[in-house]
């Protein structure tokens, strides 16, 4: 998308505000993208909703009118038969309850990667991808957002070591991103672009607890509507049921809206 000029920034200020955040999810740990890869063959459904937190509207701008909230639903599947190389696809069906993104819910996502210790002894995990792939057109007189970010990035991850009788204290996360200039516009100047920032988190499986017991924060940089600090647990009903409860607290309100509560139903087939 050409850069816009500042009458076009402010238009697409307005459209942001009034759609609120929104993510179309490969393999993920609350909010930004995971070195996890699905396994060949294995189906992910993930079904996930974000409520608002508080009904004061920040990105609308009117105390009177609630934020609205989220609702994500596709699957991801695993699609190379290796070990030491892996790939998902999918796509995602995203509802915000607001003219025009829903006009244009679905975008798609993929992911290559390496697990740890794969390429060479003490090898961190290694993944590139991108998601929110979409069109970069217009929808009436916005730019559309959700399905146009095309989101690239690159990411490494290593879990700790354990120490003597020390458990690990988990995996560690940290990478980058860079989506489309006219989806991604600077929170304080709508005339600029915000299309960039880091990807950090904390990951760990409370084993002293529960085998079904995993908490982790992630954050993603940048003065955009994908900025976020990111808290949760999950909870492993079965072997292939899990839920993920978390807590959304988003940088940039005036673009994203209110923080929100997120519950993550994640689903593998078979």
């Amino acid at each position: 998308m050409t850069k816009m000029t500042r009458i076009a920034g402010m238009a697409m200020a307005l459209f942001v505000a009034t759609t609120g955040a929104a993510l179309a999810t490969p393999s993920t740990q609350i909010w930004i993208p995971s070195t996890d890869i699905q396994p060949y063959k294995v189906v992910h459904l993930n079904i996930d909703n974000y409520f608002r937190a508080s009904g004061v509207g920040k990105a609308s701008g009117d105390p009177a009118r609630r934020d609205a909230n989220v609702m994500d639903i596709g699957p991801t599947v695993g699609i190379l038969p290796f070990d030491k190389v892996q790939m998902e696809v999918g796509f995602d069906y995203l509802a915000i309850a607001n003219e025009p993104n829903d006009n244009h819910p679905f975008s798609g996502n993929f992911k290559l990667g390496t697990p740890e210790d794969s390429l060479f002894k003490y090898s961190p995990a290694l993944a590139v991808g991108m998601y929110n792939i979409g069109t970069t057109g217009s929808a009436g007189n916005a730019p559309l957002v959700t399905s146009g970010m095309n989101i690239a990035y690159a990411l490494a991850a290593k879990t700790l070591p354990e120490m003597g009788k020390v458990p690990s204290l988990g995996r560690i996360s940290a990478g980058y991103y860079r989506g489309a200039k006219g989806a991604l516009i600077d929170a304080n100047n709508p005339a600029k672009s915000a299309n960039e920032g880091v990807l950090l988190s904390w990951d760990r499986t409370m084993t002293e607890i529960s085998d079904k017991l995993w908490m982790a924060v992630d954050y993603q940089g940048g003065n955009n509507v994908m900025g976020a600090l990111n808290l949760g647990a999950s909870w492993a009903f079965s072997k292939n049921v899990s839920v993920i409860f978390a807590y959304d607290i988003y940088k940039e309100k005036a673009l994203a809206g209110n923080n929100t509560f997120t519950t993550q139903l994640d689903i593998n087939f078979p």
